[in-house]
């Protein structure tokens, strides 16, 4: 009984020890292949470089034409349309080459176009009267200093005769005056009448004074103001004549009727030289600077410009709209612009550089990036491009293509849907 017991636990033993050995077998051979496919997987990371690499090159077309940081979507080798002879005629393909032109970054705006605030002026009187000569009309040139109405005015008339009045009394005075020093000078005049002639003296002296700026107040120069001193005429006559040189564009004078400080009775304008005020947008402030070249063009002169320069810059930002102001000025010597048209305008911010460009009608719309066929050996390639700035129907081309490349310019809406066409079908969704 003894032996059989000691033979089942040698068997069971024996057992045992087979399985373990087995298991560590097994878990080698699993270790093994964990490192194999450890050192496969590093291996494809390795050449995953190149292969990347690979598409990435592929993914600028034909040329391997360098995409920067705008690479895009990789376009395969086989990705590319070839037409058969019938759909060349539907399609009637355009194509041009890309050339270096001249071209400026701008920004753009809209404005209003203003008449110059140092260039406009209006013509009023401060006190009450009565128009009694018209010397001009609505659109007449005038120069400055010309006379423009006549009015009649109990003030003027009033403050002449305080001056000649002014005039009498300081006249006696300084005779009084000179009396009375010689007499003091030879010691028989009284000291005390002396001084009071002196007093006397000094008070006409003030009121002539005061009646001479009057006259000045009321709108007289110092030429006329030496004029009426002179003529002793007593008349409420004063005329008003132009402030700046310009056009009337504003005539509210009737003839007889009164007018008062709040009156205006003229309006004058120099078209010469105008203003655009135009709100540019809170993150292209610092792209604005003062005398920066500016182009106009309005609706009432379509395919025409007006060239002009920053003169101010706002320094108050519009909180509700998040924009400034800014003034342009501009010459108007054939009078065209009229102030209150609506204004579009380009505020170039560099010089002219010549840089490679494409007409617009050559861009797709790919997603956010932007598309362009090439025509190379009888077959159209699709190219993400990285664009620029755009002027006159062209822009400019940063990454993508070289210049002397064919792009299609029309025909490329049907080259770009035949594209994914062929490529669903690769797909196996046709």
């Amino acid at each position: 009984m003894r032996d059989k017991f000691i033979h089942i636990f040698l068997i069971i033993f024996l057992l045992g020890l087979g399985i373990s050995c087995s298991r560590n077998h097994s878990s080698k051979e699993t270790e093994g292949t964990q490192e194999q496919s450890s050192v496969t997987q590093e291996s494809d990371r390795g050449s995953g470089r190149g292969r990347g690499m690979k598409q990435k090159a592929v993914g600028r077309g034909f040329g391997q034409r360098a995409l920067g940081k705008r690479a895009g979507r990789g376009w395969g080798p086989d990705e590319v349309v070839v037409l058969s002879k019938a759909e060349m005629e539907m399609i009637e393909i355009q194509t041009e080459k890309a050339t270096f032109q001249s071209m400026r970054s701008h920004l753009t705006a809209m404005g209003k176009v203003l008449a110059h605030p140092m260039r406009k002026a209006i013509v009023s009187y401060a006190f009450p009267a009565r128009i009694s000569q018209i010397h001009v009309r609505i659109g007449d040139w005038v120069k400055k200093n010309q006379t423009l109405v006549t009015l009649q005015s109990e003030e003027v008339g009033t403050a002449k005769s305080d001056f000649y009045k002014a005039m009498a009394d300081h006249e006696l005075a300084k005779i009084n005056f000179e009396r009375e020093k010689r007499l003091f000078d030879r010691g028989v005049g009284a000291k005390k009448n002396y001084i009071t002639a002196e007093a006397g003296l000094k008070v006409a002296e003030a009121s002539l004074t005061a009646a001479h700026k009057k006259l000045h107040v009321l709108g007289f120069t110092e030429e006329q103001v030496k004029a009426i001193s002179e003529t002793h005429q007593i008349n409420p006559i004063i005329a008003l004549y132009a402030p700046i040189s310009g056009k009337i564009i504003e005539n509210n004078a009737i003839l007889g009727a009164m007018i008062d400080q709040g009156t205006e009775i003229l309006t004058i304008m120099d078209p010469t030289l105008l203003c655009i005020d135009a709100e540019i947008y809170e993150k292209d402030v610092a792209k604005v600077r003062i005398g920066q070249d500016v182009e106009i063009s309005v609706p009432a002169y379509p395919g025409e410009s007006f060239m002009g320069k920053i003169r101010f810059i706002s320094d108050v930002l519009n909180e509700e709209t998040r924009t400034i102001t800014v003034r342009t000025e501009v010459e108007n010597k054939e009078y065209k612009l009229k102030p209150g048209m609506f204004a579009d305008i380009k505020i170039y911010l560099n010089h002219q550089t010549a840089v490679l460009v494409v007409s617009e009608e050559a861009l797709l719309d790919e997603k956010d990036e932007k598309l362009v066929f090439l025509k190379k050996d009888g077959k159209y390639l699709p190219v993400i491009v990285e664009i620029g700035i755009k002027e006159g129907g062209y822009v400019e081309i940063l990454n993508g293509i070289l210049e002397g490349d064919e792009v299609v310019t029309k025909g490329n809406y049907q080259l770009k849907s035949k594209l994914y066409d062929e490529i669903l079908k690769k797909a196996g969704i046709h």
